[in-house]
């Protein structure tokens, strides 16, 4: 894979020779942005059940991805290219090959998005507008309302809440990854309490389960400059079973990513908009206890780096930023008990 993250961060071998590639690694892929285009790599790994061991399996995963980013984002995912080796040993993206070239790997090429319309970038700057919050809640809302639909029982949902609470808490207390076992005993405690003292907040919930995002934080938001281009990229698309989820989840997990960068009132205010144009009556401590639990799964996300060699030598910054989430887990799940 090296020589490959090599061959495509050089300017050289893109069309229309960009000044420059810009290289983003993360837990699972390269990201190479090159003048007008974006192209994702998948990297080589087995995680749960995720296998992107093989070249078959990674074409499989990228064409995948294709089809499920373009629910949202319908003109930033255009195709799955190939990447091609070639007899004299030199590598190709151009199309048709030449020769005796095979392909070597499979990228999902992108319409690169303007970086200062991202959320992210746009909380940053203090630029976030009411009519931004708008279009993105109707966006959303008309994304959730058209998604499949996967239901559950309200009994067999609040089972399933337990069973993930329960292995988030064992995966977070893995002694190699340093973390609070008090914290995490009493998030899991208050977590599980919640669900068996107010049953009444799930009532309904199971049945507006979908196949959503998955991954609905700031940095995969487009507000673009109008209504049409609002899109959002980058779901979770290994896994079918992490993505059937109820949407005020999905809505609860960006306004705490949003609260966290510095946009709290902006949070509050998604979730109004959103709950308004859905029609969504979820009460404010479900909110709260949804948040709670994405808080949760980010600390067990941030907590996996420390076990990534990418990641070698940023232990304190990955366990510090696991135990922030950790910290925000728990203040949220108080406020959903609250009174």
């Amino acid at each position: 894979m090296r020589e490959k993250v090599a061959w495509l961060a050089d300017p050289r071998h893109h069309p229309g020779r960009p000044r420059a590639v810009a290289v983003i690694e993360t837990h699972f892929s390269w990201v190479f942005l090159a003048g007008s285009r974006a192209y994702k790599l998948k990297k080589p790994l087995r995680r749960a059940s995720m296998d992107h061991r093989t070249l078959a399996r990674r074409e499989r995963a990228c064409r995948e991805e294709l089809r499920l980013n373009r629910r949202l984002a319908p003109d930033v995912y255009l195709r799955v290219v190939p990447l091609l080796g070639c007899p004299d040993g030199g590598l190709t993206l151009r199309q048709p090959p030449a020769g005796d070239c095979r392909i070597i790997e499979w990228l999902v090429q992108m319409r690169r998005l303007a970086a200062d319309r991202m959320l992210d970038r746009v909380i940053a700057t203090a630029g976030l507008r009411t009519t931004d919050l708008d279009r993105l809640a109707a966006t959303l809302a008309a994304f959730f309302r058209h998604a499949e639909h996967r239901p559950l029982a309200d009994g067999a949902y609040r089972a399933r809440l337990r069973r993930e609470i329960r292995r988030n808490a064992d995966e977070l207390r893995a002694r190699d990854l340093g973390l609070s076992r008090l914290r995490i005993a009493a998030l899991a405690r208050a977590q599980l309490g919640f669900i068996a003292r107010q049953p009444r907040a799930f009532a309904g919930r199971g049945a507006r389960l979908v196949d959503g995002h998955g991954d609905l934080r700031p940095e995969h938001v487009y507000l673009g400059r109008s209504a049409a281009d609002v899109c959002a990229i980058d779901c979770l698309e290994f896994d079918r079973n992490l993505r059937r989820l109820d949407p005020a989840e999905e809505i609860a997990f960006l306004a705490l990513e949003c609260a966290r960068l510095g946009a709290a009132g902006a949070a509050k205010e998604l979730i109004r908009r959103y709950r308004g144009v859905a029609g969504d009556p979820a009460p404010p401590a479900l909110m709260d206890f949804y948040m709670s639990r994405r808080a949760g799964l980010r600390a067990q996300i941030a907590a996996w780096h420390l076990r990534d060699d990418a990641f070698a030598g940023q232990a304190r910054q990955w366990r510090a930023l696991a135990h922030s989430y950790l910290a925000d887990a728990l203040r949220y799940i108080q406020r959903a008990a609250a009174p």
